[in-house]
């Protein structure tokens, strides 16, 4: 992990800053921004930051004094290119929006106030809506299984009254999240070897060890395509990313002795992971996932041992926040 820097302790009280990360957005990215210009409590910075994208994103841009351009001179990836305008915000809070999510009009605002009331609170997740059928859930914030597997809560299903319900959750999904700035930065902000996918999960599994919590606001209203510019949630670079950073959050964060404790149950679901996805014909993505894996295993122990020197909050804590159904469910 890199260490973005900047002077968060001066922050104004209140002040919010939205990073976008794109690459290759098209259309997609004019129209975030649209939704974005129209919020009923606009944010004090926009960072886009441009990961050199090859099509023409940036010249469908709406002309707007509140927004900057950050060109990347290659893909940096979503944890990278984050961390990147973190260190340049100005700002208490960081709201991060996917190109391909459009917010309603209250979003921010209703973020920002769910943000002032739970003042334990660093992480606050959206009602995320799928773009094409808004009647379903994109998701409701990160569920985190006790093999090690996560999810979208909700993802798929019907929206019901308990989807309407302000709950604690595992960590939000950072499509569309809110953080306290100063909490992020502690922790050096996103662990950029994951390049992308799961580490939103990993970012909010060591808020929790270091004391925070988060919030699911269901009035923060998105309407999310998803996985809009990697070829979907199946494809070959969302099972490579997801599978492999799968293994390291959970090495990575696991407290003594739930590691010990839950490591029969993370290696079933791995070798569950590798036997799913050879019957779709993604045999070797999968076995490359998981050799990637091994291979950054070392970095990840020495990642541990920090991780876990300035954990704070008690191993019954943790173990009363992951999801411990027999076999995970992700429609849960």
């Amino acid at each position: 992990m890199n260490q973005p820097h900047s002077g968060y302790a001066t922050a104004p009280a209140g002040s919010v800053a939205v990073i976008i990360v794109n690459w290759n957005g098209g259309a997609l990215l004019a129209q975030c921004l649209s939704h974005l210009q129209a919020q009923t409590r606009p944010p004090d910075q926009v960072l886009l930051v441009d990961n050199a994208s090859t099509d023409d994103s940036l010249a469908q841009l709406p002309h707007w004094d509140r927004l900057t351009v950050l060109r990347m001179g290659s893909n940096l990836g979503f944890a990278a290119g984050n961390n990147h305008a973190l260190a340049q915000c100005t700002t208490e809070y960081v709201a991060l929006l996917n190109p391909d999510a459009f917010a309603a009009p209250e979003w921010l605002e209703n973020l920002l106030q769910a943000a002032q009331a739970h003042s334990t609170a660093a992480a606050f997740g959206s009602r995320q809506l799928c773009h094409e059928n808004p009647n379903r859930l994109d998701g409701i914030g990160d569920c985190y299984h006790a093999s090690g597997m996560a999810w979208r809560q909700g993802h798929g299903q019907p929206q019901q009254a308990r989807h309407l319900v302000a709950q604690e959750i595992f960590a939000p999904c950072a499509a569309a999240a809110l953080y306290r700035r100063a909490a992020i930065m502690a922790l050096d902000g996103f662990d950029e070897s994951y390049f992308c996918y799961m580490e939103d999960v990993d970012l909010g599994f060591r808020l929790r060890l270091a004391g925070h919590s988060a919030y699911y606001v269901p009035t923060a209203v998105v309407r999310h395509v998803g996985s809009a510019t990697s070829g979907g949630q199946h494809s070959d670079f969302a099972v490579l990313h997801g599978h492999r950073n799968m293994v390291w959050t959970f090495v990575k964060n696991m407290p003594f002795p739930l590691l010990w404790l839950l490591l029969p149950w993370h290696l079933a679901a791995n070798l569950a992971a590798l036997v799913i996805f050879t019957a779709r014909g993604q045999g070797k993505t999968i076995l490359r996932a998981k050799w990637q894996a091994l291979q950054g295993l070392k970095h990840a122990w020495r990642q541990r041992q920090t991780i876990q020197r300035q954990r704070i909050v008690s191993t019954r804590s943790i173990w009363a926040a992951l999801n411990k159904q027999i076999w995970p469910k992700p429609d849960n």
